[in-house]
């Protein structure tokens, strides 16, 4: 791949602060967890509450007001919201709206992907201030072409926000794409990573455009420093990805990695000094590693 090609996926600079800016700062103050806001139905009946959208309102908003004045980055999963209906998506405004409140990142985990105006409509839903579900950023899967994510780019940049982009999942179906060849030789997620890399070229402290590499994906031989971009790394706690697993896949890029969980601390609810000390914890763990 060209590096005039590579060139091409530099988005176009602006004026306001970008979002790497901003997250490398709360994650120098808070640390690099990520903690999910995933109102999982087995979740739900575990906090005794019911499955509908009353007792997801009650479990999102104690979850968030718990977790969002202690982590960097909150990440509520849009499909939990939406199985609700309206009624649901009013709850993710309240989540949204809350973790800003306190002072967190809003990371919307909705890996949206699409082409031409649907992309645009998504990307106004999500990174348009103007909207009622406008976050600081959000994750997106590039498997209609990198290129048709270009409305989330553009938007992005001119906001300040971030775009994740699906490169490296730990679910078992992912390596028949991901790890497919092309005509280069290089994988299809390898070539995701270069252009991901590209497009933070020459960014300080760091771009803004992310990889979603999961915590479980073993030995991948790519060099994540070279992205200069944030690393979600979900599959982190209750999934099995561990701190060590961290360290040894992610090596000289692991300053960069936002390791994300769910349900190993939305399992210590429902009582808010619960979930607390369950993000105290696995905060204390993380740093034993990053130190």
């Amino acid at each position: 791949m060209s590096r005039q090609l590579l060139e091409e996926d530099r988005p176009v600079g602006s004026d306001v602060t970008p979002f790497g800016t901003r997250l490398r700062a709360a994650m120098d103050a808070r640390g690099p967890l990520c903690a999910g806001i995933d109102p999982h139905p087995s979740l739900l009946a575990a906090w005794d509450l019911s499955d509908d959208p009353s007792g997801l309102e009650r479990f999102a908003l104690t979850a968030t007001e718990a977790l969002a004045p202690q982590v960097s980055v909150v990440k509520p999963q849009s499909a939990f919201f939406e199985r609700h209906g309206s009624r649901g998506i009013a709850v993710l405004e309240q989540v949204i709206a809350l973790s800003r409140e306190a002072g967190a990142i809003v990371l919307l985990d909705g890996k949206r992907g699409d082409i031409g105006s649907t992309v645009r409509a998504y990307a106004d839903a999500y990174l348009e201030p103007s909207s009622p579900l406008f976050v600081d950023a959000v994750t997106a899967h590039p498997y209609l072409g990198y290129g048709s994510l270009r409305p989330f780019f553009d938007s992005a940049d001119r906001f300040g926000c971030g775009v994740f982009v699906l490169a490296l999942t730990s679910n078992p179906e992912g390596p028949e794409v991901q790890a497919a060849r092309q005509p280069d030789g290089r994988t299809v997620a390898g070539s995701l990573l270069d252009r991901i890399a590209a497009a933070n070229a020459g960014a300080v402290p760091l771009g803004s455009v992310g990889a979603v590499v999961g915590a479980t994906v073993g030995e991948t031989g790519e060099d994540f420093a070279r992205l200069n971009g944030p690393i979600l790394a979900p599959g982190f706690g209750a999934q099995g990805g561990t701190a060590a697993d961290l360290k040894r896949i992610f090596g000289a890029g692991l300053p960069h990695v936002l390791p994300a969980t769910s349900r190993g601390l939305l399992q210590a609810g429902p009582t808010m000094q619960g979930l607390r000390e369950a993000a105290a914890r696995t905060a204390e763990e993380l740093a034993a590693v990053l130190t």
